[in-house]
This record gives structure tokens, C-alpha cells and sequence, in this order.
């Protein structure tokens, strides 16, 4: 038996990275995940080794996400965990980036997380409970050069999030964020291995934090598993950064 024994959580974008140990690691605490993720193939391999639920999603699109939940809703029963987790990033120098950039880095970082909050928030409160971790950024909380857009859309998801923990807390809905530093995953190596600037940014941000290193997939994956549990029962609008003491507020 573990802190989510009996319990169902969806992980958006838990193909891979954070989101795939997210998912591994509420597994192993009782939980029986679905996976939401673009990537079809990755999320059945992932969720074939947990026992879990694949659905192919995209989402930046509302109605995809909200169809996603109600299929998750009815055939695993009700949801009580929401790790909304997907995310994407375009590096560049800001005159460098396109309208299209940003749109495409606002609709899966900010309105993805807005359209995962929404399609979920109807059977928590009907259930009065539930708990959401929400996926941030470091950057949206000291900016990122090379990252404009990325770092506007982590910072909107965080002030959404303290907005969603104000307005739920009378249903007993719990709402909190992570903010996660340079960690390995597929993300940052592909930031790295994109050319001299991504290496440099990389490189960079790992060099800023105390501790002199990049996270792991895994200790961030810890941290969402307490904010989701009740260990965290009396914290909401909440944004914990796991970033080896990047910023230290």
C-alpha cells in the first residue's frame, strides 16, 4: 500500500522525461496512471510496463484534452490526481523567434495546462477533491534568456495556478506547481545538442545552480509525488522549485 493506493492520476505528457518517471513513480505508490501524450507509440510503451492507460493528445487543443479526460473518467472511474506536465520549448533570441514560436510554445505550456485544469476541475469538485500539480519552470519565475516565450509561459501557468488553488480550495481541491531547473531529459538534451547557443544556455543553466549539477528526471518526480499526496494536505498555490538552488525564494 502507498500514499496513492486506490487512487487514479492522468500525467500529460508522460511519454517521457519528468512525465514517464511521474508515472512510474505514482505507480509504485498505489497509483493506476493514464498517460496523455502526442507521442502514441512512446505513451503505450510506457503505460504498457505500468499497467497503465495510453490516449494520444494533443494539448494545445481544448477539445481533445477535454475528450481525453471524459474517456480516462470512464474507464477508470473518477480522477483524483492531475500532473499536467507537457510541455515544449523553442529557444532563440526573442527578435530571433516568430509570432508562430510563440503561439506554439503558449498553447502547450500555458493552454495546455489551462485546458487539462478545466477538463478535469468539473468531476473534482463534484467528488470535493482532488489534487493538481501544475508544471513550471524556473524560467517563469527569473527568466530565461534565449527563452522569452517559454519563460511568459511558465510564468502565466504559475499565476494560474495560485488563481486555480484560491478559486477550488472551498472543494477541497488542492492546486500547486513545480518549478524544475535544468534536468536531463530529452528536452534539455536536445536544447544542448542544438548548436552553440543551446549548448551554451545549457551549460549555463546548470553552472547557476548551487549544487553544480543538472537534476534528475526521478527527483523531480519526487517532489510532484509530494505535492500530489496527502503528505502535502495543507499545501496549495504552492510552487516548489527543484533546481539544485538556482533561486533560493
Amino acid at each position: 500500500m502507498g500514499r496513492f493506493a486506490g487512487q487514479v492520476a492522468v500525467i500529460t505528457g508522460g511519454a517521457s522525461g519528468i512525465g514517464a518517471a511521474t508515472a512510474r513513480r505514482l505507480t509504485a505508490e498505489g497509483a493506476q496512471v493514464a498517460i496523455l501524450d502526442l507521442d502514441k507509440e512512446q505513451a503505450v510503451e510506457v503505460a504498457s510496463k505500468l499497467n497503465g492507460l495510453a490516449l494520444q493528445v494533443d494539448v494545445s487543443d481544448p477539445d481533445q484534452v477535454r475528450d481525453a479526460i471524459a474517456a480516462v473518467e470512464r474507464d477508470l472511474s473518477g480522477i483524483d490526481v492531475l500532473v499536467a506536465n507537457a510541455g515544449t520549448d523553442t529557444a532563440g533570441y526573442f527578435t530571433e523567434t516568430s509570432p508562430a514560436d510563440w503561439q506554439h510554445v503558449l498553447a502547450v505550456n500555458l493552454v495546455g495546462v489551462m485546458s487539462s485544469v478545466h477538463a478535469m476541475l468539473h468531476g473534482m469538485r463534484a467528488r470535493r477533491g482532488g489534487s493538481i500539480v501544475v508544471m513550471g519552470s524556473e524560467a517563469g519565475r527569473v527568466g530565461a534568456a534565449a527563452g522569452a516565450a517559454y519563460s511568459a509561459a511558465n510564468a502565466g501557468a504559475i499565476g494560474f495556478m495560485k488563481a486555480i488553488a484560491r478559486e477550488y480550495a472551498r472543494y477541497g481541491i488542492r492546486c500547486n506547481a513545480v518549478a524544475p531547473g535544468p534536468i536531463d531529459t530529452p528536452m534539455l538534451r536536445t536544447l544542448a545538442e542544438s548548436g552553440q547557443l543551446g549548448a551554451r544556455l545549457s551549460e549555463a543553466m546548470v553552472e547557476s545552480t548551487a549544487l553544480g549539477r543538472s537534476g534528475t528526471a526521478d527527483e523531480v518526480a519526487a517532489s510532484i509525488a509530494f505535492l500530489a499526496s496527502s503528505d502535502a494536505s495543507y499545501l496549495t498555490g504552492h510552487t516548489l522549485a527543484v533546481s539544485g538552488g538556482l533561486s533560493m525564494w
